[in-house]
């Protein structure tokens, strides 16, 4: 992997320290000497682009001044954005720059431009915590390791950052970001979020009609095309002689204002032609124009230059060594007059640069396949087998144009060892090729479908559909058909959430039963995920078919399989009665208890696991399966997984009464989203919003979540949302609303969501005078919790029974949730009950005694930050002749989310570097939170942050 570029800029003239290489692409064209490239520059960047300028000086004088700013440049091809780029770096004096470009021929290489943007910096590996400098040296090539998730990679790539802008502020600049490949784009975009209080500048530039979603929500600047007397000013300048007025007005009008084409489309046209009004057609784009032009300057140059440009075009390193040993291979005698008849096109300097990558593009498809192959082979003889195995293969992949068996079990092989690296779209990359230099048609086929799921893990869904389909039409074989089958409802289970799923896994189960069995069972387990997923929103297959499929499954091939254990006991949780599907779910729970089962195997079922013991109402498994999922998600990396096991781990803080730690978790979430782009609901945000008491932004996210997942198919995203909505009106006292929530939630198949919303119907369809609702619900909840004998079920049960109860009963019944309740860690059930326990008594008019259970009561909302039933507590109180204090914080000294998060992780003891480490930022980006958070809260140390509230809450009752 190529080193990036770097320029340290000390003098005023932003010149001094180390030299500067030319970014490539920097927006401006070579046409007739040194002096003429100079005044183009110039033109180009100054000329209309005072307000862009502007905004980019605006950027360095904040980064001076010790702020963060990530701004993206977009624009089309051509029309200036590498020029503004160029402009930033002339005006970085005494900044750090380092930069990168995306180069399309690199765009299936991981890492391959953080690499060239880190290359400076790695001076510093050593100052990182031992995981991050692992992860960026595995990722980077510098020493072998388990293959990095590109989360680890991002938050590495954010410590280094931080680390280089130090003593000095470092403007970072991305030029070509279309081209980036994938996983640079997610690093990145994910470190220009981070940046916060670093003296640290991200400025990216990327065409306007390239979907990046990446960089989306980043702070942005459109770059148009010139005005026309700008325009007009510009073409004059790079025509020597007469233009025609007419000629200058049909090349202006062409161009749209875009510098590029202004500079372009002059070049192939004679003096005669531009004096006399035969212009170019108008009917192509700039792109189909450049290629035009490549073509026209190819044909009228000599062999040895058009293989020389082909050499370089093939070669996306830009190393000139390598080329030109290359070129010493070829034997076309390259010399100073070959390289004379490319200037204008390419250069020659510490790096191989195009002028314009759609250069680079026009040059290899410009050139027969002979041709190409030609030079990719003389690139694969220069390349040093042992320092660079994988591009040589690949340059001896493209050198061939038949089958090549020894070159597709070799590029097999290096699959293999990108995946170790976290390659997984070198990985594709390298099975894609290997199928199509396979003779053997069956052969050809299995290397297609192992791309096609290597394709599928990079996050390419469509392309590996393509790949799939390739696979499939292989000679006959059931196994690899209905393994094909199998990754394809895969790919729709990633895309879809379960809507389409779960039919389309079962079918592929079925098929798999013959030929497979273990396969088989384990997608009638991922059927089952899926159908539960669906929820009230399955097409095609409901749950209870998918149940009552799985539950013909052939036998296990191997006993005592965990994943066997799982299904066999879903598949009963949802065919008989709880008592007798217990005994078996809990066999299962154990087995994943164990140390047998492997990490990849954990990260596969360990959410379905959790979701399985909620339904049991063991809140011990639930908070140690939560606490280990969170931690194998964190400690691989594995960004796909540990959102949802976040969601896991929030769920159990809120039921454990820890607002704080939930926000913070669902600040994670937050981020993880905002940084990949993905398409996944924070369903934790919904939940702490509703814990909290906030109606109108519950109200927002409800909204927005439940439009998200009934477009994904994802009816348990609907459930969620409607028992966190249940819980909001029942602390509210709004119960004809919780009532309509918790309907909604509890007629979902048997599930622990639906289990709980029980709960809350029985509360708020008493609250609300239906009593009839209220027993059904009742009934349908003893079925669950007489099953699973926990505290927190039989608490449960006892306190919803006492609302349906009356004297003695209803009184023994209420002592029982709170004596039960009080044995767990879910205080907020533990307060409910005393908040319900003394409504009960206050009706019964024995105010002294009911004033002890909604103190207690109100005291416990309070602390843990349940604000809406604190103030159903606080009413109750008032009601009975107590005196309420409240002590109102103002809005300009609340915690930001941000600052909730670092106060809570400092007052457990964790060093600034430890809170950035887990929260994605710099340590100075703690410091600054710290000092916000000192200052809101008027205290002076760390040692004072456990006397402060983190979460909103009333408090004070005298």
């Amino acid at each position: 992997m190529r080193l990036g570029v770097v320029a340290d800029f000390a003098g005023p003239s932003g010149r001094g320290g180390s030299a500067v290489a030319p970014m490539t692409g920097v927006g401006w064209l070579p046409l007739r000497g040194r002096d003429e490239e100079i005044h183009l520059r110039r033109s180009e960047t100054l000329l209309g682009r005072q307000a862009e300028c502007a905004a980019l000086d605006g950027v360095l004088e904040a980064v001076r001044a010790g702020e963060s700013r990530s701004l993206v440049v977009r624009g089309a091809a051509g029309v200036g954005k590498s020029a503004l780029l160029q402009h930033l770096i002339d005006r970085a004096a005494g900044c750090r720059v380092v930069s990168a470009a995306g180069v399309q021929s690199e765009m299936e290489l991981p890492f391959a431009a953080v690499h060239r943007l880190c290359a400076p910096m790695l001076d510093l590996l050593d100052t990182l915590p031992e995981p991050q400098r692992d992860a960026l040296g595995t990722a980077f090539r510098l020493c072998a390791g388990p293959a990095p998730g590109g989360f680890l990679v991002g938050v590495a790539t954010l410590s280094l950052v931080a680390a280089a802008a130090e003593n000095r502020p470092l403007v970072g600049v991305i030029d070509d970001v279309q081209w980036l490949d994938p996983a640079s784009a997610q690093v990145l975009a994910f470190v220009a979020r981070r940046l916060l209080a670093e003296s640290v500048a991200f400025v990216f530039a990327v065409r306007d009609s390239s979907d990046v979603h990446a960089l989306s929500g980043l702070p942005a600047m459109d770059v148009a095309g010139l005005g026309e007397r700008d325009a007009r000013s510009l073409l004059r300048s790079v025509i020597p002689g007469r233009l025609d007025e007419q000629v200058g007005d049909r090349i202006i009008g062409e161009a749209g204002g875009n510098p590029r084409a202004l500079l372009e489309l002059p070049r192939e046209l004679s003096r005669a032609e531009l004096a006399g009004g035969f212009g170019p057609p108008t009917t192509q784009t700039l792109s189909g124009r450049i290629e035009d032009h490549v073509q026209l300057r190819l044909e009228r140059m000599p062999v040895a230059g058009r293989q020389l440009l082909l050499l370089a075009a093939a070669e996306p390193l830009g190393d000139p060594a390598l080329l030109w040993r290359a070129a010493e291979r070829l034997g076309d005698g390259f010399g100073p007059v070959t390289v004379a008849a490319v200037n204008g096109m390419v250069d020659f300097g510490a790096r191989v640069r195009f002028r314009h990558p759609s250069v680079r593009s026009a040059v290899y498809w410009a050139a027969s396949p002979e041709e190409r192959c030609r030079v990719h082979r003389a690139l694969a003889e220069a390349t040093d087998v042992e320092a660079d195995p994988d591009r040589r293969a690949w340059h001896r992949a493209h050198a061939t144009m038949g089958p090549d068996e020894e070159i597709a079990a070799e590029l097999e092989g290096l699959a293999d060892r990108a995946r170790a690296r976290g390659g997984l779209a070198a990985a594709a990359a390298f099975l894609e090729r290997s199928a199509t230099l396979t003779q053997d048609s069956g052969r050809r086929a299995e290397r297609a479908l192992a791309a096609a799921q290597s394709t599928h893990l990079a996050g390419a869904p469509e392309h590996a559909l393509a790949l799939l389909a390739l696979a499939q039409a292989g000679p006959p074989d059931e196994l690899r058909l209905a393994h094909v089958d199998l990754l394809r409802a895969e790919i729709a289970f990633t895309t879809d959430r379960g809507s389409l799923a779960a039919p389309m896994l079962l079918r592929a189960a079925r098929q798999l039963e013959r030929l497979d069995p273990g396969a088989a069972r384990e997608a009638y387990l991922q059927a089952l995920s899926a159908g539960m997923f669906a929820g009230r929103l399955a097409e095609g297959a409901s749950l209870l078919e998918v149940v009552a499929a799985a539950g013909a499954a052939p036998p296990p091939p191997v006993a005592g399989r965990a994943a066997d254990l799982l299904l066999d006991s879903l598949v009963l949780h949802f065919t008989e009665d709880a008592r007798t599907a217990t005994p078996t779910v809990c066999r299962a729970l154990r087995a994943f208890s164990s140390h047998g089962i492997s990490p990849a195997e954990e990260l596969r079922w360990l959410r379905l696991v959790f979701t399985t013991a909620a339904a049991l109402w063991d809140d011990q498994s639930c908070h140690v399966l939560a606490e280990r999922h969170v931690d194998l998600a964190r400690h691989t990396a594995a960004l796909s997984v540990l959102p949802l096991a976040l969601s896991s781990r929030i769920t159990v803080h809120l039921l454990e009464g820890e607002l704080a730690e939930a926000a913070s978790l669902s600040e994670d979430v937050r981020m993880i989203i905002a940084a990949t782009g993905s398409q996944i609901t924070n369903y934790g945000a919904v939940m702490v919003a509703a814990w909290q008491g906030r109606q109108a932004e519950v109200d927002q996210l409800v909204l927005a979540a439940a439009c998200q997942a009934a477009a994904r198919g994802e009816g348990a995203g609907l459930t969620v949302c409607d028992w966190a909505s249940a819980v909001l009106y029942n602390g509210l006292g709004r119960h004809g609303e919780a009532r309509a929530a918790a309907q909604r939630a509890s007629v979902d198949p048997p599930g622990s969501v639906a289990h709980w919303a029980l709960a809350e119907l029985v509360e708020a369809a008493v609250r609300s005078g239906d009593r009839a609702l209220a027993a059904w619900a009742l009934d349908q909840l003893v079925q669950t919790t007489q099953a699973s004998p926990t505290d927190w079920a039989l608490g449960i049960e006892a306190r919803s029974r006492a609302l349906l109860s009356q004297g003695e009963d209803a009184e023994s019944l209420y002592r029982e949730a709170i004596d039960r309740l009080g044995r767990t860690r879910l205080r907020p059930e533990f307060a409910r009950s005393h908040l319900l326990y003394g409504e009960w008594l206050r009706s019964e008019r024995r105010r002294v005694e009911a004033r002890e259970q909604l103190r207690t009561a109100h005291e416990m909302f309070a602390a843990m930050g349940l604000a809406a039933f604190a103030d159903r507590a606080a009413r109750e109180l008032l009601a009975t002749g107590e005196t309420i204090r409240r002590r109102i914080v103002e809005t300009y000294d609340q915690l930001t989310p941000q600052e909730e998060q670092v106060a809570s992780l400092a007052r457990t003891g964790l060093t600034n570097k430890e809170i950035g480490n887990r929260m994605y930022v710099s340590p100075r980006t703690v410091e600054w939170h710290l000092r916000k958070v000192f200052a809101k809260r008027g205290i002076t140390s760390r040692k004072q942050l456990d006397d402060i509230p983190l979460a909103a809450a009333i408090s004070g009752i005298g």
